[in-house]
C-alpha cells in the first residue's frame, strides 16, 4: 500500500488535540493497514520518528431513517506517538566501529491541525 492510501484523513477532536503536546496524533486509516504500514506511512508523509503505534477498529453505529435500518462501515482508527524530541543515534556496525545517525526529523506534524 502507498503512504497516501493507508492514511485516510486525521480525526480532531477535543481529546485528540489534547494529546498532542504528549507527541499523540490520532488518524483514520485503512481496515487493512498493520501497524508497520501505518508507522512507516506517517514518517515518510510527515518526515517524523515514530515511537509506537496503537490501533482500534471501530464498530459502525446503527442508524434510522423512518421505518428503515441500517448500520454505518466499521473503520480503523490509529493513534501514533512520535519522537518530541529527536536526537542521533549510535550504533556498532560490522568491525566494531561505531556509527551515528543523525536523520533529521521534525519534532511535531504541523500540517495536522491545517497550519
Amino acid at each position: 500500500m502507498l503512504p497516501e492510501e493507508v492514511i485516510i484523513k486525521p480525526i480532531i477532536t477535543e481529546k485528540s488535540s489534547s494529546s498532542i503536546a504528549e507527541g499523540k496524533y490520532t488518524f483514520k486509516v485503512a481496515k487493512k493497514a498493520t501497524k508497520v504500514q501505518i508507522a512507516n506511512a506517517v514518517e515518510n508523509l510527515f518526515n517524523v520518528k515514530v515511537l509506537n503505534v496503537n490501533t482500534i477498529t471501530v464498530k459502525g453505529k446503527e442508524k434510522r431513517v423512518g421505518a428503515n435500518t441500517g448500520r454505518r462501515p466499521d473503520w480503523k482508527k490509529a493513534i501514533v506517538k512520535i519522537d518530541t524530541n529527536p536526537s542521533e543515534s549510535t550504533y556498532l556496525a560490522k568491525g566494531g566501529k561505531e556509527v551515528k545517525v543523525d536523520k533529521k526529523y521534525k519534532d511535531s506534524i504541523d500540517e495536522f491541525m491545517g497550519a
